[in-house]
């Protein structure tokens, strides 16, 4: 046995897994943000993975990421650059490389660099750290083999063993950093329930890996301890910004009383939503897998006339085929809420990739005046509270909202402290009242925000009808009246226009910051991020992010107009700013525009802002 090492203590930490697509890299940065999670540390991740359902094993094409943030304090973002990276073969380190600091330690997996794994990525020596002019830390580990040793005696055939290399990597990274390694062993059990033998194996490799640490010591000089110093009492979780977000959904059905519908239809990045509610029959949820895109927003159409909590789920090609079933619900001003997982365009695009870009989409992607409230997530925990929000507004203001969330913050995860039901608003949808029964027509509306009264079909004195031809506003009978359809097109924008949202929130120095950071959605980590490195510099520097951006709060135009210099930064060609410019007289900001599928990098982001700065 090895002597001890020093335990050195960290305020943070990132960590990056990756290997082949086969190799198990997200499951096994799953289980290390869950088990550093549960011990009281704050987490951010990021999950990087090829649209190829399954690319040739060892090409430089085929290779899985998953980062993770750990921090003893808050952390916003999956962090630039890796401290640890675990590449399990040689494609892996070729490709992922560049994700490293320049003082990272690298774990690799020597049995998986041999001549023809070296062959397939591309290297042309038959030392690859000497090649890349890696001078990093290298604990060079023939993994592989371990295994083998290590479940030889489990009668486990050669395919099946080799699936649990990443058990190995895990275990070992769990020693680097002091983590409990009991709290995997339960996630294991708990995932492998149906298969004990599974579970066995896997964790047979993760206290072997984690062994294999302790008695070696791998070439470190420490080992490290990341401390919890901001957990507030409760229960927490890792969760990932789809479930985090189907639960939001049934959190709103369970408040305002109502059965949940989701129509799907299978689409990267939003399938888990479907996955995840399938799972909760038991409280009152009904899915359905419909044949297509627009049949699962059609299904959700009826459901909401039916009386029910109203979703559809779906990525920007999907909105381009609901298009016509979600004006169908503008029209008859019934509750719905249309999910869109943002993801790399246009067409097919890039399916496991994250934009911005289908924000004038959901401001504007229908024909007519088709106006609708928008709402983006700005983390994968938000997304409970954006999806509750959602919902709420959706029914007591009967209309259809859109919902924007991304792959980024969809597959990414943070530590989420449980929250409680009765600490939420209560959610009034404007059912119709007793008053009305005998001369009930469907678009009779409260005087002072125009929202249109609710009758469940079924209800005697309330008969009605509802369709996609234009309707009388007093009789709700169709109607060509153009008098009408102007005073109908005006009812339904005064009434998306009057939803009450928060003000923004200036964070930062908002009383006198020389440059006024905006941004929307799932970039706010990154945004505030460059924010807070700025003011460690002595600049005086703000953030405005917005959720809501259909209405836009109150208060926009007052604060876009408080500071001499303000940047719009968006994962798009500029599709907020030019919003903002249209609906703010005389907003002329700076832009940063990126689309490349990823995240943004806080230190480009930091130049970038600095350079405004100092003009």
């Amino acid at each position: 046995m090895a002597d001890a090492l020093e335990v050195k203590e960290l305020d943070q930490v990132v960590v990056r897994f990756s290997g082949d697509s086969g190799d198990g890299m997200q499951l096994a940065g799953n289980i290390f943000s869950t088990v550093s999670a549960t011990e009281g540390n704050d987490i951010c991740t990021f999950p990087d993975y090829p649209a190829d359902i399954r690319a040739p094993q060892g090409s430089l094409t085929g290779v899985s990421g998953f980062q993770v943030h750990i921090g003893a304090g808050k952390v916003f973002t999956p962090g630039d650059k890796c401290d640890v990276l675990v590449a399990m073969n040689a494609a892996a380190l070729k490709t992922q490389y560049r994700f490293a600091k320049p003082t990272a330690c690298i774990i690799i997996d020597t049995d998986s660099f041999q001549a023809k794994d070296l062959e397939k990525a591309a290297f042309t020596t038959n030392d690859p750290i000497a090649e890349m002019g890696i001078k990093n830390d290298v604990i060079a580990a023939p993994i592989t083999q371990m295994v083998k040793d290590c479940l030889a005696d489990t009668g486990m055939d050669n395919k099946a063993i080799l699936k649990c290399r990443n058990m190995f990597a895990l275990g070992l990274v769990c020693w680097l950093f002091q983590r409990d390694i009991n709290i995997a062993f339960d996630m294991l059990r708990e995932k492998f329930a149906k298969k004990p033998a599974i579970a066995d194996a896997n964790i047979k490799v993760i206290q072997a890996g984690y062994d294999y640490g302790a008695n070696t010591h791998a070439s470190v000089a420490h080992t490290y301890k990341i401390e919890s110093k901001i957990k507030k009492p409760g229960k927490y979780m890792d969760i990932m910004g789809n479930k985090a977000t189907a639960y939001g959904f049934i959190a709103a059905a369970e408040k305002a009383g109502l059965p949940l519908f989701l129509g799907s239809y299978p689409i990267t990045p939003a399938t888990d939503v479907l996955h995840e509610l399938s799972k909760h029959k038991s409280l009152g949820v009904m899915t359905v897998q419909c044949e297509d895109e627009i049949a699962g927003c059609a299904s959700s159409v009826g459901a909401a006339f039916a009386g029910a909590l109203a979703v559809t789920s779906t990525s920007g090609p999907g909105v381009c085929l609901k298009s016509e079933a979600m004006n169908l619900a503008v029209i008859t001003e019934l509750p719905l809420v249309v999910l869109n997982v943002q993801r790399g365009g246009p067409s097919t695009g890039l399916p496991t990739k994250s934009e911005q870009t289908d924000l004038l989409q959901a401001l504007f992607g229908r024909n007519g005046e088709s106006p609708m409230p928008v709402i983006a997530a700005t983390s994968p925990t938000n997304c409970f509270d954006a999806a509750y929000n959602a919902c709420k507004i959706a029914l007591e203001h009967m209309t259809p909202v859109v919902l924007l969330t991304d792959a980024f913050v969809a597959n990414g995860s943070g530590a989420f402290k449980l929250p409680q039901l009765a600490d939420y608003p209560e959610i009034k949808p404007p059912y119709v009242t007793p008053e009305m029964a005998g001369n009930y027509t469907p678009y009779q509306r409260n005087p002072e925000n125009q929202v249109r009264y609710w009758a469940i079909p079924g209800q005697e004195g309330y008969t009605h009808i509802l369709g996609g031809l234009e309707k009388d506003g007093r009789t709700g009978a169709i109607s060509t009246d153009p008098e009408n359809h102007d005073k109908m097109c005006r009812l339904r924008a005064e009434k998306v226009a009057k939803i009450p949202v928060p003000n923004v929130e200036v964070e930062g120095c908002a009383a006198d910051a020389e440059l006024l950071i905006v941004g929307f959605g799932g970039t706010y980590g990154h945004l505030h991020s460059a924010m807070d490195e700025m003011i460690a510099e002595g600049k005086k520097v703000a953030l405005a992010h917005f959720s809501y951006l259909n209405p836009l709060p109150a208060n926009t135009a007052e604060v876009l107009k408080r500071y001499k210099k303000v940047v719009v930064a968006e994962q798009n060609l500029g599709q907020f700013a030019g919003y903002l410019r249209m609906k703010v007289d005389g907003f002329t900001p700076y832009q940063f525009n990126q689309v490349k599928g990823q995240p943004f990098v806080v230190a480009e982001l930091k130049t970038a802002f600095d350079e405004i700065y100092n003009k």
